[in-house]
């Protein structure tokens, strides 16, 4: 069965920093990009950033660039998402999604296969 399980959630003050993870289990992330989406309350689902399953090329939306970065590492099957300079408006329930395809690129606009069920990540003072 394939799963993603994301963790590394928390409470953190403005500034800070926080590392997710999301353990793929049932696939193989040479065959899946991977992207992280973030649901703040009352707000739409927004694409955060993407890996691409050949060559690790990635994206990031505007409002990350420059202080998320996402990474994998294929011998645990994890992606991770790098979090510095956490702002307020970074607070949301962040999940990791699967795309099936054996690519060169990412794009945070298709349609993602397999969810997991979300991290909370809260930056707050």
């Amino acid at each position: 069965q394939s799963q993603l399980v994301e963790s590394g959630g928390g409470l953190v003050q403005p500034g800070g920093s926080l590392r997710l993870s999301c353990a793929a289990s049932g696939f193989s992330l040479d065959y899946y990009v991977i992207g992280w989406f973030r649901q703040a309350p009352g707000k739409e689902r927004e694409g955060v950033s993407c890996i691409s399953s050949l060559g690790g090329n990635t994206n990031y939306a505007d409002s990350v660039k420059g202080r998320f970065t996402i990474s994998k590492d294929n011998a645990k099957n994890t992606i991770y998402l790098q979090m510095i300079s956490l702002k307020p408006e970074d607070t949301a329930v962040y999940y990791c999604a699967a795309l099936h395809g054996r690519r060169y690129y990412c794009n945070l606009l298709e349609e993602y296969n397999y969810w997991g069920q979300g991290t909370q990540v809260t930056v707050s003072s």
